[in-house]
């Protein structure tokens, strides 16, 4: 699914990132530098960033004053469209685009509000992909996913992945622009099912339209238990994301994710795998999916009886990548009519079950490598 809250994401980036330094807190990047001091953070990860104050003052036509009642930055001083962002008496505003079509963020002692303005006074969605997350187990596979395009290999055995090995592949992403929030941003908004209606307000969402349903489904999906052996957490910011994973793996962890060029996940390509190598992972692994959501949310995962592989590949095109797969040793827990299974004919608790990680999520392991 793709919201499209382009104006929302950004100015609500900017409100974290302002809020973030009127308050003293550390923004997500430099959060995870203090924590994470060794570990490279993943193209996954700064797709998803805040953007930087440099990115947001750049511009010829950038006002910014401070006086006694706090800081003004507006972009287009004196003209119609522009960003204006003020700070001041413990209240950040934002407010983008031409009147009448304008994006107002507020953050306030009584939380974060939120208003957009868009055709005809209501949010433009476009696309909405059914069916339950692939990578949460516990669920059977849709008719709509048992069909979808059968030739791409999304469940593969452990097996098949050796040298010379052909496979059509998809290196996905999602299509939603949603960044990660700050920490401190992200916990003043509900995440709850029982507070589902202020979420949908807060967001400009239609009750019981497809997004409703979408941001919904993520909830209750966060909500629920793991299986068997299987610690989960979601993650509504990068240091939440970081925290949980220490606290599983400790600070001595990677962080990696796929990369693939030229690959924007809108058509399936023919690769040969040319090399594969096992990555460390005695203490298991923290695996981290993409959700769909108003903003960047991830449903994280460790498991014990995991195996993660880096794998080099080259297309029929020329063009390479540098693919994660994780394999799955226990799947005895997973519902026997989860797709992989029906897709590869194999029965729970038989043999490992692998995948490859969409562009957008990551892999957590420990020690170094």
């Amino acid at each position: 699914m793709e919201f499209k809250f382009q104006h929302l994401f950004a100015f609500l980036s900017v409100v974290a990132l302002v809020g973030s330094r009127v308050h003293g807190a550390l923004p997500s990047e430099e959060y995870w530098n203090s924590v994470l001091p060794n570990s490279p953070m993943p193209r996954a990860v700064q797709d998803l960033l805040t953007p930087s104050s440099s990115e947001l003052l750049e511009g010829k036509s950038t006002a910014v004053g401070v006086t006694k009642g706090g800081v003004n930055v507006n972009t287009k001083p004196g003209k119609p469209g522009g960003t204006a962002v003020n700070v001041g008496h413990g209240r950040v505003g934002v407010h983008a685009g031409k009147p009448g079509r304008r994006t107002n963020v507020g953050v306030g002692k009584g939380g974060v509000t939120v208003g957009t303005g868009t055709r005809k006074g209501k949010p433009v969605y476009v696309r909405v992909n059914p069916g339950p997350n692939p990578f949460q187990y516990l669920y059977a596979a849709t008719e709509t996913q048992l069909h979808d395009n059968p030739n791409v290999a999304l469940f593969f055995l452990e097996k098949d992945l050796h040298t010379g090995k052909k496979m059509n592949l998809q290196f996905s992403k999602a299509t939603n622009e949603a960044t990660f929030l700050p920490r401190q941003v992200a916990d003043s908004i509900p995440f709850s099912s029982n507070k589902f209606p202020e979420i949908l307000d807060k967001f400009s969402v239609k009750s019981g339209s497809d997004e409703a349903e979408i941001m919904k489904k993520t909830i209750k999906e966060c909500e629920e238990s793991g299986m068997k052996g299987e610690e989960k957490f979601c993650a509504t910011s990068l240091e939440s994301m970081v925290d949980f994973t220490t606290s599983k793996l400790g600070k001595n962890v990677k962080a990696i994710s796929t990369n693939a060029e030229n690959n924007n996940g809108d058509e399936a390509r023919e690769y040969i795998i040319k090399g594969v190598k096992k990555l460390p992972s005695e203490k298991g692994a923290v695996v981290c999916h993409r959700q769909e959501y108003a903003y960047a949310v991830f449903y994280c995962h460790k498991t014990d009886a995991t195996s993660v592989y880096k794998v080099a590949m080259v297309a029929t095109d020329g063009s390479r990548a540098e693919a994660v797969a994780v394999c799955h040793r226990d799947t005895a827990a997973w519902n026997p009519k989860h797709l992989a299974f029906q897709v590869l004919k194999v029965k729970p608790g038989t043999v490992p079950i692998c995948h490859f990680l969409p562009k957008d999520h990551i892999v957590w392991v420990a020690p170094k490598f």
